[in-house]
């Protein structure tokens, strides 16, 4: 059997994977990695330094600078997508014969470019972006993110109806598979959930002695989801909170410094986020955006005891059996208490086991990707 390659255009440097779409994209080289794909690397670069780690798993790896501010404005392209074009990326593509994976509409410049017409491409959704903004503008109290988010939407609904030069369209929603599915009925539109460091079950059965919240906080999601968290659900419940991730947004720092049973923990390194997961006796993730899948989410099943949510963050996951829902903010407050009073049991872990180990196997998706390079 030939050697297999793929191109893979990233949005963003994968390493270190600190956050939701990059860790999923580094999981990715990871696990082709292993099965024995060579791997050519492109990475779209803002703000982030070349990696050597990435240089482990990739055959090559390039660099093109994000084109951002006025550069990356078009009158006819999302700015997601037109500030992520680079001149030398297409004379690279060229170079090796290979299929090309896009990592989200960001990377899919050059999807329609004559040169690559014979080539195999496959798009990787890791949102419906066109909703994603469009939720995101109604959610902003600034005129003008709010009037972006609503351009951005309005340029990603025009672009996510013109895909039809991929050979693949493959989702990490049930949801969003339905949305393409639906668009494009003759193409091959597969769910493969996001990657993540995750081979086996690893919660630990009993009790732990805090709830968690965990994220990027410095995403717009995360900044109102946490800030609903310590204004509403934990601001008379005397039960410790810790709120733990990324560059938190100065209205979570305030919100947290009045509050002395909720403690901030700003950017923990992955041993330490890790300790905290495990430690953890309920994991509270609400959102009130129904977009993808959180990578968050497979964290605190793998890795955690209880996980209390809402609808939205289970929305398109099939995973509602594996978690506490709680409906609004009376229901998270009776439901955590509650939940502290009980054991993480064996069972539970059971569950996990027979539910995440079938369709969130990293060994499985990564099987079925290979399939679509070679198909």
């Amino acid at each position: 059997m030939s050697e297999l390659k793929v191109h893979i255009i990233s949005f963003d440097v994968p390493y270190p994977a600190d956050y939701g779409g990059v860790i999923d994209v580094f999981y990715t080289i990871k696990n082709l990695y292993e099965q024995g794909v060579s791997i050519y690397l492109h990475c779209f670069q803002y703000g982030r330094a070349s990696s050597i780690e990435l240089e482990k798993y990739c055959t090559q790896v390039w660099y093109y600078p994000r084109k951002t501010g006025i550069l990356g404005i078009s009158l006819k392209l999302p700015y997601m997508l037109y500030s992520r074009r680079d001149k030398s990326l297409l004379p690279k593509l060229i170079s090796v014969e290979a299929p090309i994976i896009f990592e989200g509409i960001h990377s899919c410049y050059l999807l329609h470019h004559p040169q690559l017409s014979n080539r195999k491409k496959i798009i990787r959704n890791h949102n419906v972006e066109q909703n994603y903004f469009s939720l995101l503008a109604q959610r902003s109290q600034n005129l003008a993110t709010k009037t972006y988010y609503w351009l951005e939407s309005l340029m990603l609904k025009k672009f996510e109806r013109k895909l039809n030069a991929a050979h693949s369209l493959i989702t990490i929603s049930l949801a969003d598979q339905d949305f393409f599915q639906t668009l494009y009925p003759r193409k091959h539109v597969v769910c493969l959930p996001g990657f993540h460091p995750y081979n086996k079950v690893v919660t630990h059965q009993g009790r732990g002695t805090f709830c968690l919240y965990h994220g990027n906080l410095s995403h717009p999601e995360n900044i109102e989801a946490a800030l609903y968290l310590i204004e509403e659900v934990f601001a008379d419940i005397h039960i410790p909170f810790v709120i733990a991730g990324k560059n938190p947004h100065p209205k979570i720092r305030a919100a947290c410094a009045s509050k002395p049973h909720i403690s901030l923990i700003e950017n923990p390194n992955d041993e330490m986020m890790n300790r905290m997961i495990g430690e953890a006796h309920i994991i509270t993730l609400p959102t009130f955006q129904e977009s993808g899948i959180k990578l968050k989410l497979l964290y605190a099943l793998f890795a955690g005891r209880f996980v209390l949510t809402n609808p939205s963050m289970l929305y398109g996951t099939g995973l509602e059996e594996l978690c506490t829902i709680a409906q609004n903010t009376e229901e998270f407050k009776q439901k955590i208490l509650l939940l502290m009073t009980a054991e993480f049991n064996e069972v539970e872990i059971e569950k996990r086991k027979n539910k995440l180990l079938q369709f969130y196997s990293n060994l499985n998706n990564v099987l079925k990707i290979m399939n679509i390079l070679r198909g």
